[in-house]
């Protein structure tokens, strides 16, 4: 406790700067992952009385390696990062976002208590799930557009931008960047639960310990995060039902809410398909989860270190012109002699 006590804490963008430079350097490393479990997510299962293809591209997947040997026979390893540029500049934006504020409303609770203590498990997941809700109407733009990039065909690959446009031409106009706000911030509860359960086996795991190793910080990012995946799936799939492109059996017809989705795969495919491209999302979750806060621990401690070496250097700096202020107003004063 003693370490902890000579830590200057973080202001809220220190943190967000941590968490969000864990989150891109995790993300980047796992992108193929997210175009896989994407694919899978937004597939119809195909019947034989199909007259054409069930998906959003013409190749149709049965697990997530069959997706990954695909995509590249088709579109090359390039099709594996395809829409990584849109996907880092959401991932840095959602994450910086989420950190900032879940730093600014767990230390305004904290210093409202009369005796300063960590909250509680109901408590942190309240103050997730609020700092969630407001880092997600700032940035599922992005991630709207993003989805739709990973989503498109071979031949009708587009920039960013003009993803967007074609979003915003769309029968939804401008309001289309946020199609899916609703699942979104019903899946708040995701971070919630991961940042919740994160906080909550740290502090059952390894109580009082300041600063974690790396492979510490690793599992318990893994785990919270196995949690929330499974806990929330079916809304994960909803969501990128909504904000990609709608199956060709509905003839362009948009999903108008999260429950249509739902309905319309369990109609199709049966309850347990609200679970597919579980396997990738977990696999990507975890290995997300445990390297960014593996990295945010790191760069916390990294910041905390500069922070504490730059108030030191203008402290010496102040007290070094104090005191050539005083030999100076030392020389102004008239010499008195007896």
């Amino acid at each position: 406790m003693a370490g902890k006590a000579s830590q200057a804490p973080l202001p809220p963008w220190g943190s967000a700067l941590a968490g969000a430079t864990g989150a891109v350097l995790a993300n980047a490393i796992v992108y193929p992952l997210d175009i896989v479990k994407t694919r899978l997510q937004v597939q119809v299962k195909r019947k034989s009385t199909d007259a054409e293809p069930s998906t959003i591209n013409d190749a149709h997947y049965t697990s997530s390696l069959d997706a990954i040997k695909k995509i590249v026979e088709d579109e090359g390893l390039t099709g594996l990062y395809s829409g990584i540029h849109g996907s880092l500049l959401g991932v840095t934006s959602t994450n910086f976002a989420y950190f900032y504020w879940y730093s600014v409303v767990r230390s305004l609770y904290i210093s409202s208590q009369t005796i300063p203590s960590p909250p509680g498990t109901a408590i942190e997941l309240s103050l997730g799930a609020v700092a969630g809700a407001v880092a997600q109407i700032f940035t599922i733009p992005v991630s709207v557009v993003t989805t739709r990039q990973q989503t498109q065909p071979k031949g009708d690959k587009k920039g960013l931008l003009d993803t967007g446009r074609e979003v915003i031409h769309s029968d939804d106009g401008w309001p289309g960047l946020w199609r899916g706000l609703k699942a979104s911030l019903v899946l708040v509860v995701n971070p919630a639960i991961t940042y919740g359960a994160y906080q909550r086996l740290r502090e059952i795991l390894f109580p009082g310990k300041t600063n974690l190793r790396p492979w510490e910080s690793f599992f318990l990012g893994a785990a919270s995060k196995a949690l929330a995946t499974v806990m929330t799936q079916p809304l994960i799939v909803a969501k990128v039902g909504l904000q990609s492109r709608p199956p060709p059996a509905r003839q362009g017809k948009p999903f108008k809410s999260f429950i249509e989705v739902m309905s319309y795969i369990v109609e199709h495919e049966g309850p347990l398909a609200l679970f597919k491209g579980l396997a990738p999302q977990i696999t990507k979750g975890i290995l997300v989860q445990g390297l960014l806060m593996m990295t945010k621990e790191r760069m916390e401690i990294l910041f905390i270190v500069l922070f504490t070496y730059v108030r030191r250097l203008r402290n010496t700096q102040l007290q070094k012109a104090a005191a050539a202020a005083t030999a100076q107003a030392a020389k102004a004063l008239p010499i008195l002699s007896k």
